[in-house]
């Protein structure tokens, strides 16, 4: 049986490398490039990424404490088909498992994140949880021993319930102190394995999702982009990436004046990075396309680098964008080492500044109903144009779509804007939602996501040559896990976790990143 597999798996990797044609971009074909790890610089980063949430289990295990994931998790139709991370891929128990897993791909680096619940259960108010710190220390080390680099994300969305219910979390500046002594906590006790840190993951999105449209915890939002309990969808997002710069920099700041020198590590941020193409020729729709990346995407990386927020969006939003005083200037600017960002798609945008904008979920999942505000740059996103075209093939999760050139032009509108400042591509991804299949996941869904990933990195390589200086490429995700408020319905991994049994199988895809990075693409074609 087992030979069988392999020749109808070799059979199917002949049929994947053999297509000469992928879509490309919206209405143009162009012959698919067979990449190979060679065309990338020596040293470069190959890795898969997960975080802490989704994939560890163990909820109340050993002195964690509850997250604010877990808390809403539990909340009746929090997330779909009542799923939550109370097990998830039991990573906690499973990490040796997984790690070999890593070292049979042949990746060089790991993404994960730290639990902020399980190394100190009540913020900086409690004691230090041994529990958390060992498990950590037994991840590093063992992928070490398996020559794997640590690429660790200190803050991946869960923190202490207990911040919430005292300080309103990301809302309060008190939680920049409380960040900077998790931060602190995770140099002391890890730094001198680990050379690539990243503060906090995607305060930009984040702060969409959980402050103006309350689609995730805490669950804040107003009229007209929902009916929460709680919350202004208009200031709250600007106040939470406020409070997220600031409680970056402060720790950045300690990691460079106590631990950086004996150390030699790195350390930066991570934003979420879609690239922007406007919907028509029309010069409004241009300058919104524009205008979405300075409110998406600049938003958080101005200020890191050049030490105040865009411009554009002090004309539009006024008082309501917090200031930086001027030791919180010199604070915040050149914060960073590098720049990692978390992209997956491409969206048309339409002006709203010269219109008004009207739109249904029914027939754009990006919409917000917010379109003709300020916290919103006055514009509408979608992964169609006015004549009902997709921008690229969609893939399972809702707003998301195939535009491989979207990461040639997001990494060329940042090695533009930020002084060619080292980039990490922490995630890139194909979502699907091939559920109930007999195997547990949809093959021909699995070729697109092979497809997806050629494509990318083609791109991707390209933007090397061109001179941006990329430093590593992380697969979203190493084995399927749970998507958020997705629940387990979206499916990102190489590797297929059984429900029941919670055995990992390896997709198609984990063969073909296998064979990428063991550069035996060109053996398999020959075949």
């Amino acid at each position: 049986m087992k030979f069988s597999y392999f020749i109808f798996h070799l059979l199917i990797l002949q049929h994947v490398y053999s297509n000469s044609i992928i879509n490309c971009q919206l209405g143009e074909n162009c012959l698919e490039e067979e990449v190979k790890k060679s065309e990338f610089p020596d040293g470069f980063l190959f890795g898969t990424s997960t975080s802490a949430y989704q994939i560890e289990g163990g909820y109340i295990e050993d002195g964690k404490s509850l997250s604010n994931w877990d808390v809403y998790s539990h909340t009746n139709g929090s997330i779909k088909n009542g799923g939550n991370g109370d097990i998830a891929n039991d990573h906690y128990h499973r990490y040796l498992e997984d790690i070999d897993i890593m070292e049979s791909l042949g990746v060089n680096a790991y993404r994960f994140s730290i639990s902020w619940s399980r190394v100190l259960p009540n913020g900086s108010s409690g004691p230090m949880n041994p529990a958390g710190i060992k498990f950590y220390n037994n991840i590093i080390d063992n992928l070490l021993l398996k020559g794997i680099t640590p690429f660790v994300t200190i803050h991946h969305n869960d923190y202490p319930q207990e911040l919430e219910e005292r300080y309103g979390a990301w809302l309060s500046s008190f939680m920049q102190e409380e960040f900077v002594h998790f931060a602190s906590t995770c140099f002391k006790n890890f730094g001198n394995r680990v050379k690539y840190w990243a503060t906090i993951n995607e305060p930009n999105y984040f702060s969409e999702l959980a402050y103006m449209k309350g689609l995730i915890p805490p669950v804040h939002c107003s009229p007209p982009f929902g009916k929460c309990f709680y919350g202004n969808s208009d200031i709250e997002p600007l106040l939470v990436v406020h409070n997220s710069i600031l409680a970056h920099a402060k720790a950045v700041k300690i990691y460079r004046d106590q631990f950086q020198v004996e150390q030699r590590g790195m350390i930066g941020m991570v934003a979420s990075a879609y690239m922007y193409k406007p919907m028509t020729d029309d010069e409004v729709d241009k300058k919104a396309a524009t205008r979405a990346l300075t409110f998406h995407v600049a938003w958080l990386l101005d200020p890191l680098v050049h030490g105040d927020y865009p411009i554009e969006m002090r004309h539009y939003h006024g008082r309501k964008l917090p200031r930086f005083n001027y030791e919180e200037t010199i604070l915040i600017k050149n914060s960073m080492d590098f720049i990692g960002i978390n992209h997956y798609s491409t969206l048309f945008v339409k002006d709203c500044l010269h219109s008004n904008c009207t739109c249904t979920r029914d027939n754009n999942p990006m919409c917000s109903h917010g379109e003709n505000r300020a916290i919103l740059g006055f514009l509408l996103t979608s992964g169609q144009n006015k004549d009902g075209d997709f921008i690229g093939d969609p893939m399972g999760m809702p707003g998301l779509y195939v535009v491989p050139q979207g990461m040639e032009e997001i990494i060329a509108f940042l090695k533009k804007r930020y002084n060619n400042m080292p980039i990490f591509v922490t995630e890139n991804g194909y979502g699907s939602n091939d559920n109930n299949k007999k195997g547990g996941y949809d093959l021909d869904k699995d070729i697109n996501r092979i497809k997806f990933h050629k494509a990318y990195l083609t791109t991707l390589a390209r933007s090397i040559r061109n001179g941006a200086d990329v430093r590593g490429y992380f697969i979203w995700s190493l084995t399927d896990n749970l998507e958020w408020t997705f629940g387990y319905t979206i499916k990102f991994g190489l590797y297929y976790v059984d429900p029941l049994t919670l055995d990992r199988s390896p997709k198609l895809s984990a063969h073909w990143y296998q064979d990428f990075l063991t550069n035996n693409i060109q053996a398999k074609k020959s075949i």
